[in-house]
């Protein structure tokens, strides 16, 4: 089996840049006591992934009609290649992202290309695409789409595509099934444990227990233990994604 690769292929200079996903979000740290960044799968689901961003400021503004002049750009950046950048294509409030890279993967893999995962931005939404780039010998474009009549604006170092590689031809070999959790009992018994202690841990919480106030919230998915102490075979709490390398032709 082909071990997972991604080649980028530039196609406009200078493209815009690619970096790997970043963990952090603004609303998080302005969360009380950043609260969300105990949530590991959000954290996991920022970094798992490359981010392309914006290289200089601009605004998007929508007059509310379908066809596609009723989107305008601006940017204060006199240096700012908007065309090279972004367009309008399709109306309906859609902008359309050109990513600057043709991207490629082994046989079977794809690209799910989206927004950047947990940071929802006011008026505007990006639109999800699963790219077949194991063959495609063109580039694809990032869509967002304006919720509503006005302008939004984009700032430089901006996450506007956010990629990531599935195999996705093999998920349709899956087969969900339906199971009676009491059929299981050593599965049902773990539940149970957690359950248990969840509940005796919020009674605690709103009884305004010292211990538990202070510990603040259970730690249990965080560390990939189980309620008795039991450690998970495999367990991640940090994504550390590769920076893209430039190859050498000599």
């Amino acid at each position: 089996m082909t071990d997972p690769f991604l080649d980028c292929f530039i196609t406009q200079t200078p493209p815009p840049p690619l970096v790997p996903g970043r963990p952090r979000r603004t609303w998080m740290d302005e969360f009380p006591h950043r609260a969300p960044y105990r949530c590991l799968p959000i954290t996991m689901a920022n970094s798992t992934g490359w981010e392309i961003l914006c290289p200089f400021d601009f605004s998007v503004e929508w007059a509310g009609e379908h066809n596609p002049n009723s989107l305008t750009f601006s940017s204060e950046d006199k240096t700012a290649h908007l065309d090279q950048l972004i367009s309008s294509h399709f109306g309906g409030g859609i902008i359309t992202f050109h990513t600057g890279y043709l991207f490629r993967t082994p046989p079977g893999w794809g690209l799910w290309c989206f927004g950047p995962p947990n940071m929802p931005k006011d008026g505007v939404a990006p639109l999800t695409g699963l790219v077949e780039s194991d063959w495609l010998p063109f580039p694809f474009t990032m869509n967002w789409q304006m919720t509503r009549p006005g302008t939004v604006h984009f700032k430089k170092g901006e996450c506007f595509c956010f990629i990531t590689l599935s195999q996705h031809h093999r998920l349709e070999t899956v087969e969900p099934v339906l199971k009676d959790l009491a059929r299981e009992p050593a599965l049902r018994e773990d539940y149970n444990q957690w359950r248990d202690s969840r509940s005796g841990f919020l009674e605690k919480m709103e009884a305004r227990d010292p211990g538990v106030l202070k510990a603040g919230w259970q730690r249990h998915y965080m560390r990939g233990e189980q309620t008795d102490g039991t450690q998970a075979p495999s367990h991640v709490t940090k994504r550390r994604m590769k920076m893209p390398v430039k190859k050498d032709y000599s």
